[in-house]
């Protein structure tokens, strides 16, 4: 199992539009980068399934207007420095990165102008977009630049196992008495069935989310939390983990969650409706009506399915928008639906909330420092305070886009004085497993977690409930810690030790919060 050893200048992990962000902007000037993703395809991420927009800049808007809009999704809970941040920078760097350097291909008016929508708590309009699959775009774009680079290489395919620390992998074991830092990762590369040391003098998490650690998700399968879980386990520091953030609307059949529908949707004129067609969110929020906060808009169907013990609610487009207008604005949301039988231009489009974005994660500063040297977090894996309790839609793309482009700029102040003297004592990947994990344990045991973080961590939650899931995960986590020591390494393994610790991480971040603010909601 033991692999070679690789030296980059810059370790990044993920592949989305933070890391995405920040090894082109490296890149460029003139730094060697490798970037990790575990997929065989790089633009597979969770940029990649973004369908609303990024927020940019509307007519007449502004920096205070936006601070407002994101402190008020926040539930109070937002760090003032960060929404500075994020609203005075975000608009410059769309324009400077995705729309000059990058060349994407945004939406446009038939008058040439950027086409600018309005979503769910924006008092502008001031989102811009590529149809329903604005990631898709970005991440495409981005990939494109990537690919071309002579200062980037990419390994598809290649799962980090765990963050590369002196004071926990040093042969010399003095280096346990200098400050936490970190010096690149292990990394399992899938194919050839070994692990590599890659070593950097930094290291940039950007790993994404966690959904899959839920029954249902709008996440891909690779949103397991991994950089969390690696994050945690090095020492840094975790904040935030307990609002995780249900998307209202993720299609419905075959019992679970398929795909999200976008909160343009509803920002276009769409309407939540009971099976009679009648709508019933005016119930819940009198003003903002549909447009409310997704986490009032998640448990107000939520609710609504208790109360009438139905297992879903319907979207309806048909009654309020024009079949022309919803073939323009969101052709894959009804390519999709079609696969299952709806079409949405004509029928009730069955929704369920799903998991769908963490507002925590590992705390960073202003420039996606975390609390060990030399290790940076960026996009949903890290926790700015952007988000507060509440994550306003169409902000974490921007968010991600922001502190990617802050941590290569921090990276390449402080590279030339960062010290590579760990290298050479950090030892070659070495463990005691020769038999293949059993896919049905890991299958049974990915199943536990998602079926106890839905039902005692989900849209509601209660002190029995979350005592019941923090019991239920601890024993587990033995469990799949045993197993894990003693199986042969794969990535679906390592997912799984991720998946537990992640899961436990959120719940011990639920129970301790007896407060209901934003997407933690407690009874």
């Amino acid at each position: 199992m033991q692999g070679e050893s690789i030296v980059a200048e810059v370790l990044v992990l993920g592949s989305g539009i933070a890391g995405a962000t920040t090894a082109l902007q490296l890149a460029d000037a003139g730094v060697d980068v490798l970037l990790v993703t575990r997929a065989r395809e790089p633009e597979e991420s969770n940029t990649f399934y973004a369908q609303g927009g990024i927020i940019y800049e509307g007519k007449g808007d502004s920096a205070a207007l936006l601070i407002e809009d994101l402190e008020r999704a926040g539930a109070g809970h937002c760090n003032p420095e960060a929404v500075a941040v994020l609203a005075e920078e975000g608009p410059r760097l769309v324009r400077e990165i995705l729309l000059e350097k990058v060349g994407v291909h945004f939406d446009l008016t038939g008058d040439g102008d950027l086409s600018l929508v309005r979503e769910g708590s924006h008092a502008a309009s001031r989102i811009i977009h590529a149809a329903d699959a604005t990631g898709k775009a970005i991440e495409i774009a981005l990939l494109q630049k990537l690919k071309q680079h002579p200062n980037i290489r990419i390994l598809s395919a290649h799962t980090a196992v765990d963050l590369l620390t002196p004071s926990h992998h040093s042969r010399n074991r003095l280096a346990v008495y200098e400050p936490q830092s970190c010096v690149g990762a292990y990394v399992l590369d899938q194919a050839g069935d070994r692990v590599l040391t890659c070593v950097a003098k930094k290291t940039v998490l950007a790993t994404g989310g966690l959904g899959q650690i839920f029954l249902r998700t709008t996440n891909p399968q690779g949103s397991r939390g991994d950089g969390l879980a690696m994050a945690y386990r090095a020492g840094a520091r975790v904040i935030n983990a307990e609002f995780v953030q249900f998307h209202p609307t993720a299609f419905y059949a075959q019992d679970a969650a398929q795909f999200l529908i976008s909160e343009a949707v509803r920002g276009e004129g769409a309407r939540l409706v009971d099976a009679h067609g009648v709508p019933f969110m005016q119930r819940y929020d009198e003003e903002w009506k549909d447009l409310a906060p997704r986490d009032v808009v998640a448990r107000s169907i939520h609710r609504e399915m208790l109360q009438h013990a139905i297992p879903h609610v319907y979207l309806d487009l048909r009654s309020f928008l024009e079949p022309e207008h919803i073939l323009k604005h969101f052709p894959n949301i009804h390519q999709k639906s079609l696969t299952f039988g709806v079409d949405i231009t004509k029928d009730l489009v069955p929704v369920v909330p799903a998991a769908h974005y963490a507002c925590g994660g590992v705390w960073v500063d202003m420039w996606g420092r975390t609390t060990l040297q030399h290790l940076y977090a960026v996009g949903e894996v890290s926790c700015t305070g952007v988000h507060g309790a509440n994550r306003l839609a169409s902000a974490s793309l921007l968010e991600a886009l922001v502190w990617g482009a802050r941590a290569a700029e921090d990276i390449l102040a402080t590279l030339p004085h960062a010290r590579s003297s760990h290298h050479a004592s950090i030892p070659p990947w070495s463990y005691l497993g020769v038999d293949p994990p059993d896919p049905a344990l890991i299958s049974q045991d990915m199943s536990s977690i998602k079926s106890i973080m839905w039902n005692y961590v989900g849209l509601v939650r209660t002190t029995q409930r979350l005592e019941r899931a923090i019991r239920e995960l601890r024993n587990l986590e033995t469990e799949i810690e045993e197993f894990y020591r003693s199986a042969r390494i794969q990535d679906s393994l390592l997912g799984l030790r991720n998946a537990v610790r992640t899961a436990l991480i959120v719940a011990q971040s639920a129970w301790a919060n007896r407060q209901s603010m934003g997407c933690h909601y407690r009874e």
